[in-house]
């Protein structure tokens, strides 16, 4: 592989003693600072700073003296003594934040956070061993606009392509200014900009996962894999996490090893290891399998003597082959000869579970990151129709070029659900945004289904859902070993993630080509609202959605959990429940088990799987359903993106291979407009029918239908949470331009929290005076909501059950 240095350009050098320091100009509030004792600085590429050289220089001035230097941009002005990097000798201004100056290393500068290589020992933010708060790595962003990425110590490429460290010698400095002030998306665009962006990953990513460290045969895996299709439950990954290979064989354990690492399948297990993953494969299912590869290539292997001949090992004696994540020999055995035999069996892609530290036989160089990279090139040249992907940790900034993540095995316990929206969302702060938790849960904590129920309700609406668990027969994830309740609500959420696999796939394109996380924090889109940095568990889930999931127990007296969130000004509403929010204000939501809030804002446009039970794989639905939040005044628009349908690696090469399919939403004359298709050149699209879920409206005035003018003939449907529109036995063309005319006099959907009131009251496990006393105040018709409210802080009540009726007397005051 071919890496390009960094270009000199833009670069403003000098130094008392020749040549000491190197400014270079990479963004218009990006800013490259370098510190050479010995006056050589370091042009190779950088595992951070990948791709310096095609970074885009903007318009800048330098203005200069004998003792001062000032850079100009747009976004800041940097002044430097021109003796020593230094809080009083190195600062910059970032226009529009004059009370405040960056300088060099000053301590106590602010952060929004980054993320961590593993949450590993962490009970939620605190190690549960020695009781230290997890050390989180800063992002690029700040509250204060600037923000210091330090790169001194990072792994460089060579010409080749190849891994290398840094020079040596003392007191080097690499390190790049942020100065973007509250623009947080750009901040994190300039980080891709140097970075590389985050690729495309491949569609079926985006379902669910089944993970579980257990011995599996393959009788007993492909009977799990039917029983979840039986169920209704789709999967898209199929994990086979270590027992996959021989591991307490007495060969094993006659080396004295403990059978972490191993490449030889166990075949009491899996007697015909390609068979199986064909299998696999017939369920159109990915296989990933387990590889710790610490431990190196012991005699026992299969491969044992095909690797020793090729890195020049003497076999003779049995010894085993150390792993070396700098040798190029052995990287090309490992690749080609142990993994390879294995990708010949038909694994897809591998799970790259290092654990081992950061250190190799080069200084600086992170065996983490090593296997990252060239475990993602590899995986790149041994697939033919998909995206490249493998699953392993996070190595440090620039990490967002091999996704998908592992987050660590993560203890069972509320305090490990409730840190993980928070860690989610901020990772996004330093560009990485497709992190894979264990979903549920990993080891240890109590049985509890509310726990796992909440858990895959976050999961669902995160990066990656992948469900996973230790080896212990009772801690398992299968929603048939639920109760009746937690059973059918997991399955529901499981099928919904499918559902919404072609709104994830929109933002997969969006994440490559426009530098938008998945997950945003909400103080990227509302910098300046101070309510935005209090709701840290809360976040934008692509460009529609708006989630709170709920992390802690509920309230066992009502039977509801709650959250604290905060609406942005306008209008929302609830995917599940249809009730609708006026923004602008900080609330409690409460839910019983069975939802988490999620909200649309006014004009939402988003497109799911129309089928309640989709199959596995994640493949493009037919039909298609247009969900849309119908607002005064709000009309909505949103393309829908699919990748090439002949499923090349064109996706990720150029966002023009895709197909886009327009949908407008008017709102005066309740008028939406679906495609036609733009159909990038060679594709190939198959017709499909389309429904409508509306959501906003309590009934249509007169629904009408046309393709290409044509009249279709609709059913519509009353829904608990809107309205249902089936275009009826009908297959369009792509290049269809279909209309559906809902009417400017549409009735707008009414808040009903009367009977919501009431279902809680009802169900409620408290005195029977007190809820007299409740609904005496709540049926007065004379009252206000206002009135209402006043009246019911007079009540002896549980604070819970007030902030309950809180929510739904101000929705009721809203309509």
């Amino acid at each position: 592989m071919q890496i390009r240095a960094e270009s000199p350009r833009a670069s403003v050098v000098g130094g008392e003693k020749d040549q000491q320091y190197r400014f270079t100009v990479l963004g218009d509030g990006l800013l490259r600072m370098e510190w050479a004792p010995d006056s050589v600085f370091e042009d190779r590429p950088s595992a951070f700073a990948m791709y310096r050289d095609k970074a885009k220089i903007p318009k800048y001035k330098v203005e200069e003296s004998d003792d001062k230097l000032e850079i100009i941009t747009s976004r800041f002005q940097l002044t430097y003594n021109k003796r020593e990097f230094a809080a009083h000798g190195l600062y910059a201004l970032v226009f529009g934040f004059t009370r405040s100056l960056w300088r060099f290393k000053e301590q106590g500068q602010p952060n929004l956070g980054g993320t961590y290589r593993t949450l590993d020992n962490y009970d939620g933010r605190i190690n549960r061993e020695d009781g230290t708060p997890i050390p989180l790595e800063e992002g690029v962003v700040s509250p204060k606009g600037y923000a210091l990425l330090d790169d001194s110590s990072s792994m460089l490429f060579s010409d080749d392509g190849f891994v290398a460290s840094r020079k040596p010698g003392p007191d080097r400095i690499d390190c790049y200014l942020f100065a973007y002030g509250h623009d947080y998306r750009q901040a994190i665009k300039a980080l891709y900009s140097i970075s590389g962006p985050p690729p495309v990953l491949p569609r079926w990513t985006l379902g669910n996962w089944w993970s579980r460290y257990y011995e599996y045969t393959t009788k007993s895996y492909l009977a799990l894999m039917d029983r979840f299709r039986q169920e209704g439950i789709p999967l898209s990954v199929a994990v086979i996490d270590m027992d996959w290979h021989l591991v307490d064989d007495p060969k094993v354990i006659e080396a004295g090893q403990t059978g972490w690492t191993g490449y030889t399948w166990n075949k009491k297990l899996f007697p015909d290891p390609p068979k199986f993953l064909e299998e696999l494969h017939k369920r159109n299912l990915k296989v990933t399998l387990n590889d710790h590869p610490a431990d190196g290539i012991h005699s026992y292997e299969d491969v044992y003597a095909d690797v020793a001949k090729a890195v020049g090992h003497d076999a003779s004696d049995g010894a085993p082959i150390p792993f070396d994540a700098v040798n190029r020999d052995y990287l090309k055995a490992y690749f080609e000869i142990v993994l390879g035999s294995l990708e010949k069996d038909g694994c897809d892609f591998w799970w790259i579970d290092w654990q081992q530290g950061s250190f190799s036989l080069l200084k600086d160089v992170d065996p983490l990151w090593v296997l990252n990279h060239f475990h993602f090139l590899r995986n790149s040249q041994i697939t033919t129709n998909s995206e490249p992907v493998i699953f392993s940790r996070y190595a440090g900034p620039g990490s967002h070029r091999y996704p998908v993540g592992f987050s660590g095995d993560t203890y069972t316990t509320w305090a490990s659900l409730d840190f993980q929206p928070q860690f989610t969302a901020m990772a996004s702060n330093i560009g990485y945004g497709w992190w894979s938790h264990d979903i549920g849960g990993h080891m240890l904590g109590v049985k509890d289904d509310e726990l796992i129920v909440r858990w895959i309700q976050f999961g669902v609406f995160s990066p990656i859902m992948r469900l996973h668990s230790t080896k212990n027969r009772w801690v398992t994830k299968e929603p048939w070993r639920m109760s009746a309740q937690p059973r059918s609500i997991v399955t529901n959420f499981l099928q919904l993630r499918h559902r919404l696999i072609p709104y994830l796939q929109i933002m997969n394109h969006r994440a490559a080509f426009h530098g938008e996380p998945l997950v945003q924090p909400m103080y990227w889109s509302y910098p300046k609202h101070d309510e935005a940095y209090k709701v840290p568990n809360q976040y934008f889930f692509g460009s529609e959605m708006i989630v709170m999931p709920i992390t802690t127990p509920q309230d066992k007296s009502l039977g509801l959990g709650k959250v604290k969130g905060w609406l942005p000004p306008g209008r929302y509403v609830d995917f599940f429940t249809g009730m609708t929010y006026t923004g602008g204000r900080e609330m409690w939501f409460s839910r019983e088990l069975d939802h988490v809030p999620m909200l649309l804002p006014a004009g939402s446009i988003v497109p799911i799987e129309s089928s309640l039970v989709p199959l596995n794989g994640g493949e493009r639905p037919d039909p298609v359903q247009i969900c849309i939040y119908v607002a005064p005044g709000a009309d909505g628009s949103f393309d829908l993106l699919e990748e090439p349908g002949n499923k090349t690696k064109s996706a990720s090469e150029d966002p023009a291979n895709w197909d886009r399919i327009p949908i407008k939403f008017t709102q005066a004359d309740g008028t939406l407009l679906i495609g036609p298709a733009k159909l990038a050149s060679k594709n190939k699209a198959s017709p499909r029918s389309w429904s409508v879920r509306v959501l906003g409206i309590e009934r249509p005035a007169n629904v009408r239908a046309t393709a290409d003018d044509v009249s279709l003939e609709v059913e519509v449907v009353q829904e608990g949470n809107g309205v249902l529109i089936n275009l009826k036995d009908e297959h369009f063309s792509p290049t269809a331009a279909i209309s559906i005319e809902l009417g400017s006099k549409s009735e707008l959907q009414q808040n009903r929290p009367m009977e919501l009131t009431e279902k809680i009251i009802q169900n409620a496990q408290i005195d029977y005076d007190i809820k007299d006393k409740v609904w005496a105040v709540l049926s007065d018709d004379t009252l206000t909501s206002s009135a209402r409210l006043v009246r019911l802080q007079t009540l002896e009540m549980s604070e819970n059950l007030r902030l309950v009726l809180t929510e739904y007397l101000s929705a009721l005051s809203e309509d």
